[in-house]
This record gives C-alpha cells, sequence and structure tokens, in this order.
C-alpha cells in the first residue's frame, strides 16, 4: 500500500512543477477579454459615426436650403438627394429628413410656411412651432429660418440583440443666406 500512496503526490508535484502549458492557460483567460475589448471598439466607433452623418445630413440640409432664393419641386429632390447621399454607406432607407420654413412674427409667434420630407413627416404648413429651451435665442421677431430635421434608425453591428435599433437624430437651424426660399408657390414670409 505504500508505494501507490506514494506515487499521487509524486505525479502531483510533477505537474505543478510542468511549465509547458503556461502560455495556452493565459491565452485562453485573456482572449476573450481582448476579443470583447475588440469588438466593443468597432461598435462605438460604429455608431459614432453613423451620429456624425446625421448631424453633417442636417447641417447639408439646412445649408443648401438656406442658399437659394426660389426651390422648385425639382430643386428639392436634388437638394433631398444631395442631403441623403452623406449618410453613405449606411442605408438610406432608415434615414428621414424633413426641412421646413418658419416664420417668425412680431410677437416671436413661429410658424411652418412650408415644409418637405423624404421617408419622414412633413410639418403641416401654417401650424405652430416651439422652440426649445436651446433654440430661444433664435427666436427673433420678424425673421425667418430653416428648420432640417434628420432621423436615423440605427442598427448596432454586434450588439443589435443588446440594444436594438438606435434612435439616432439632430436637427439645425439656420437663416436663409439672400432672402426667405420660397418653395413651389409657397412663400417663406
Amino acid at each position: 500500500m505504500k508505494p501507490f500512496r506514494l506515487r499521487i503526490p509524486l505525479k502531483f508535484s510533477r505537474f505543478a512543477r510542468d511549465r509547458r502549458g503556461v502560455s495556452a492557460v493565459e491565452f485562453a483567460l485573456v482572449a476573450p477579454l481582448l476579443i470583447a475589448l475588440y469588438l466593443g471598439c468597432v461598435e462605438i466607433s460604429d455608431g459614432v459615426s453613423a451620429d456624425r452623418k446625421v448631424t453633417l445630413t442636417a447641417a447639408a440640409l439646412a445649408n443648401l436650403s438656406a442658399q437659394v432664393t426660389t426651390i422648385t419641386t425639382a430643386d428639392m429632390t436634388n437638394i433631398l438627394d444631395a442631403s441623403s447621399a452623406i449618410i453613405a454607406p449606411y442605408s438610406t432607407s432608415n434615414l428621414a429628413i424633413t426641412v421646413s420654413c418658419l416664420s417668425i412674427d412680431a410677437d416671436k409667434n413661429a410658424t411652418v410656411k412650408w415644409s418637405a420630407t423624404r421617408n419622414g413627416t412633413a410639418r403641416a404648413k401654417g401650424s405652430p412651432y416651439t422652440f426649445d429651451s436651446s433654440a430661444l435665442a433664435l427666436d427673433v421677431a420678424n425673421s425667418q429660418l430653416i428648420f432640417a430635421e434628420v432621423t436615423y434608425a440605427y442598427t448596432p453591428i454586434f450588439g443589435y440583440t443588446i440594444t436594438g435599433t438606435l434612435n439616432l437624430s439632430d436637427h439645425m437651424f439656420m437663416s436663409p443666406r439672400i432672402s426667405p426660399p420660397t418653395y413651389d408657390i409657397d412663400a417663406c414670409t
């Protein structure tokens, strides 16, 4: 019986001294963490890129609409096409863009004079617009503003099971460059 009891501790001591598999064990412990970190960085950078493109789209939509004095239906189609192209390489089917012209009267009441949209909901002509607290400085009596709104339904590459679809949005106000633009027959004054 004694020889059998001596063999077990001897095998354990040899196993404890063996260093051949240490690197493989360390890699097996660290690899999942490094892979998750890498995929998380890819996911975050892609989401930030999509959000940045939404902001650039809103800026371009407002800027292109504010540069002209008359916008025809064909011109508006071109403006919406050019603004939508900025979102590439992301899908434009998830993009909703709306541009409106707001007229502010002497009592600082803003109303929608015209609105155009792609994949969204146009604001009703003559409907009131209320500025939120971050845009109160734009509420200037007897003025007009171009108001661009952009929303994008962003689906993360890997994390969609955790977060689902994220709705990214931005809006931009811009003063007309020359004079308030007329869209078809609707003046913005």
